[in-house]
């Protein structure tokens, strides 16, 4: 019997604390309801537990097949700072291992639901009104890229979320890197008549842009009283997302280490593709 390949959970660096701590319970969680599996995960780019230390963990006890969910909302990512890059380097550092790459999570279904329950949780949870979700408008804050590729990701999942659940319109807004700013899209909100406002922040955990865009928002608003403002959650480590993770797993597990070399960024700028890296 084949030995499953592990699953190497790859975060997007940061040097924010606060996001990398809930990243690495997240993927403490997923290893404690996968006993039988190896599980590790780490951040690419600057910061605090990097992939490479998990990697080599894992090498260590040795496992040299490697099923890669890439922990971000947006196909399109930096060259530098990417999964593609780390997955490269990982490669060169490990000769004898294999790493193959799911699609990133986003713009999932099973997402879009949370976020909609994040909605109503902003809402209260009380019984409510269709006409309700009819004078709500929605603004979507996503990270924020140099990238176009990637902020149009953003865009499709506005459409997304708006696409038959009611609400009056569903904007964009980005934390930084790229415009609308918060202030910007709050504004765009008011000029199209919005009487309440639902921020929704676009990101799987909380940390220092979350904070910041509620502080943005909040700014907005008291400047703005005639429109109410309601901050709602991230995403967050529900069970849905640990769900997500592990079908995207799923999806490359039986590849994982048998296919043939392929152009990883190609698999990240192509949702519905995955790749081999050696």
């Amino acid at each position: 019997m084949t030995t499953p390949p592990a699953l190497l959970v790859a975060g997007i660096g940061t040097r924010d604390e606060r996001h990398a701590a809930a990243f690495h319970a997240f993927v403490e969680e997923l290893a404690i309801r996968h006993p039988d599996l190896p599980v590790a995960g780490g951040l690419t780019g600057p910061g605090d537990h990097p992939l490479s230390d998990a990697v080599t963990r894992l090498v260590g006890e040795g496992v040299n097949r490697f099923a890669v969910v890439p922990m971000t909302l947006i196909p399109a990512a930096p060259p530098r700072d990417g999964v593609a890059a780390a997955l490269a380097q990982e490669a060169e550092r490990h000769a004898d291992a294999s790493f193959t790459s799911a699609r990133p999570l986003g713009p999932h279904p099973t997402l879009l639901s949370v976020l909609e329950r994040r909605l109503d949780e902003a809402l209260g949870n009380r019984p409510r009104l269709p006409s309700d979700r009819a004078e709500t408008t929605v603004l979507l804050v996503g990270d924020g890229s140099p990238l176009p590729a990637a902020n149009a990701e953003v865009h499709r999942a506005a459409r997304l979320m708006w696409e038959g659940r009611g609400f009056a319109g569903v904007e964009v807004a980005f934390a930084s890197l790229a415009a609308p700013d918060v202030a910007s899209g709050l504004d765009r909100c008011a000029r199209l008549g919005a009487r309440r406002v639902l921020v929704l922040p676009y990101f799987l955990f909380a940390g220092g842009a979350l904070e910041r865009v509620r502080q943005q928002a909040e700014g907005w608003g008291l400047a703005h009283p005639e429109v109410e403002v309601v901050p709602a959650d991230v995403i967050g480590p529900a069970k849905e997302l640990a769900d997500l993770v592990m079908d995207r797993y799923e999806e490359v597990a039986d590849t994982a280490g048998r296919g043939g070399c392929a152009d990883e960024a190609h698999a990240f700028a192509h949702p519905d593709a995955h790749a081999d890296v050696r």
